[in-house]
């Protein structure tokens, strides 16, 4: 005979599982709110300090000294911490399922055919990720490749085995004149002056192969293309003066890695008194010794090409001679 007491009604088991399944379930939701919380606290904290300078750009060049390089490093900086929110929150659910859901006993858990708010979530979440990073990617292309009609200073980019030519022109197109010029040799390192606060379009040509013409600093790399392909691109300012390591960007060939120039930004005032010394016959080391710059390029380290007659230069030329 069972004593009373130690009846137990199936009402009261019922019951106890009820209100123990109903507090797990509120447990969850606590757990995924304060989830969601601490990650949307995080991301406040990364846009709201330079996120870029404290992991290094995440690999993107840092210093850029246009508006139109300060609108990529945003574009990129913004992307990458979009990525790492959504990365942290997919992490959060695996381990969560893995933790909450792990293997109890030799019970079977509850199978169901489907879940549509999770369904609906992993299928509209991704679309509206990739449709906004679109959205401003597409602003900030357009901003950058967009070209002004008379800007302020046009310089064609002559890329040739293995150096560079930068020409002064007084207008755009084919059509316009070269009033003042600067050429690399294999001993000297050719320096591009340009303005800081004026806009500047440029005109690039390739005398044989695919070369890059690529400042870190100032914009992406744009590539050299030979044959009657002209690629022009424009900054709308340089806001910063000093001086700048270019490069070209794309493997030309044995002396690829020896083919680097530099970009040096004045005043206007001294960019016009520089153009007017290369226009009276001066070398570009004597004008730029005359508005008081170095005359050899100073971030770019020279180097010793070991080029001959049968792939550059004659062995005879004047060492050291520039234009």
């Amino acid at each position: 005979m069972v004593a009373r007491s130690s009846e137990v009604r199936p009402s009261a088991v019922r019951h106890s599982a009820s209100s123990g399944a109903g507090g797990g379930r509120r447990r969850g939701a606590g757990r995924l709110a304060g989830l969601g919380l601490g990650g949307a606290a995080l991301l406040v904290l990364l846009t709201g300090c330079d996120v870029g300078k404290t992991f290094g750009g995440f690999g993107w060049p840092q210093g850029g000294i246009t508006p139109e390089s300060h609108r990529m490093y945003d574009l990129w900086i913004a992307s990458c911490i979009a990525a790492l929110a959504v990365g942290v929150f997919v992490w959060g659910l695996i381990f969560w399922c893995v933790i909450r859901y792990r293997k109890r006993g030799n019970s079977l858990p509850v199978q169901t055919r489907y879940n549509l708010p999770m369904e609906f979530l992993y299928t509209i979440a991704p679309i509206l990720v990739v449709s906004v990073l679109f959205y401003y990617t597409a602003v900030v292309q357009t901003d950058v490749v967009k070209e002004s009609k008379n800007p302020d200073v046009t310089v064609e980019v002559v890329a040739f085995k293995w150096n560079w030519q930068f020409n002064y022109r007084d207008g755009q197109g084919r059509d316009a004149n070269t009033v003042a010029s600067v050429l690399g040799t294999s001993e000297v390192i050719p320096v591009l002056v340009l303005p800081s606060g004026k806009s500047i379009r440029f005109e690039e040509q390739s005398r044989d192969v695919i070369h890059s013409f690529w400042v870190p600093e100032l914009l992406f790399k744009r590539d050299v293309m030979p044959g009657n392909i002209r690629n022009t691109f424009e900054v709308s300012s340089i806001d910063e003066e000093g001086s700048f390591v270019g490069r070209c960007a794309e493997l030309c060939g044995s002396y690829h890695a020896f083919m680097n120039f530099e970009l040096r930004v004045v005043s206007f005032d001294k960019y016009q008194r520089f153009l007017d010394a290369k226009k009276a016959g001066k070398s570009t080391q004597e004008a730029l010794s005359a508005i008081g710059e170095n005359p050899y390029a100073t971030e770019t380290v020279p180097f010793k090409t070991r080029r001959n007659t049968a792939n550059f230069n004659p062995s005879d030329a004047t060492a050291g001679a520039g234009s």
